[in-house]
């Protein structure tokens, strides 16, 4: 019995499935490297680009066209404003300046260029083709590629700058993944919207909830030793964690999959038990009441009815 116990605990798990499934770590961490060295440009901008320009479009509605030939200088301004947003509030944290992003004329032709065929191109032919689903697909791939390269640079760039403050590390990257989101009220407000009751901060999308995961897990992972796995294994975690739930809310709409644990959290850590508590004592409480007022009715009744009829025995003495 005995080596029969050593020779099942010598198996592991990977034993048990065929090499076919098994992944090479080294092989891992050589993908990762070379993908963190691929240049943003062109393939992760552009498509960062096309989906800054559409979401203001969308944004505007069915008087999208109609506002953009009228407005062009407004709404080019909150197209280049979502584009860069993530830059542009990450320097505004650090106290740089915000207008650093548009330094490079290249990526603001580049940008402002893509603006130009979403709004502008003949036939509406260039937004048809970059909403027609497989290739929207290809792009969030690419598109959610290039934000954890900026949740991943955001932290490492505040990580130099403020190498002791964990949460000035966190925001950065979290502005850096999600700074489209966060400045929208702003953007907006550019286009002559305001709508203060619905910014990122008071209902966080689901892409801002993940950016604060990714950019949380950089931050320990630089500055502690929590996490011990190798950087380049957590960057491809980081990126097949934004295309995993891109993909998901494409192809099987899922909106917010934090939203069941948001709930179980709140009820557990936010006072939900106790306010059900606090619900449960004051029923209890009301149904007390109300049964001892039901019996103090019924004594009450009882009480007037031996008066009356003692009455009645009295009158009927009397006669």
């Amino acid at each position: 019995m005995k080596d029969m116990d050593d020779d099942a605990t010598a198996y592991e798990w990977s034993d048990f499935y065929p090499n076919e499934w098994k992944l090479d770590q080294k092989l891992l961490v050589h993908y990762s490297r070379r993908l963190q060295k691929v240049e943003m440009w062109p393939y992760f901008d552009v498509p960062h680009y096309i989906f800054s320009a559409i979401a203001v479009r969308d944004d505007l509605g069915p008087s999208a066209l109609q506002f953009a030939r009228q407005h062009p200088f407004s709404c080019w301004l909150s197209t280049m404003m979502i584009s860069f947003a993530g830059t542009l509030l990450a320097n505004f944290l650090l106290g740089e300046a915000p207008i650093e992003p548009f330094r490079n004329h290249f990526d603001v032709l580049a940008a402002t260029a893509i603006w130009y065929l979403v709004f502008y191109s003949p036939f509406d032919i260039f937004y048809r083709v970059s909403t027609f689903f497989p290739i929207k697909l290809v792009l969030s791939v690419l598109k959610e590629a290039q934000r954890a390269y900026k949740v991943s640079h955001g932290v490492a760039h505040a990580c130099r700058v403020y190498p002791e403050s964990y949460l000035v590390q966190a925001m950065v990257g979290i502005s850096k993944g999600a700074g489209g989101g966060i400045v929208k009220t702003v953007e907006q407000l550019v286009r002559g919207v305001w709508i203060p009751h619905k910014h990122e901060i008071l209902h966080p999308s689901f892409t801002t909830k993940a950016c604060v995961i990714a950019a949380t897990v950089f931050t320990v992972e630089r500055n502690s030793n929590l996490i011990t796995a190798p950087h380049d294994l957590i960057y491809l975690a980081v990126v097949g964690f934004f295309v995993y739930f891109k993909l998901s809310a494409l192809v099987l709409h899922v909106k917010d999959p934090l939203a069941p644990l948001e709930n179980i959290f709140c009820s557990i850590f936010m006072g939900g038990i106790w306010e059900a508590f606090s619900r449960a004592v004051e029923t209890t409480k009301e149904e007390v009441n109300s049964s001892q007022k039901h019996k103090n009715d019924d004594n009450f009744l009882t009480v007037s009815n031996k008066q009356k009829n003692g009455t009645k025995k009295e009158t009927k003495k009397a006669k």
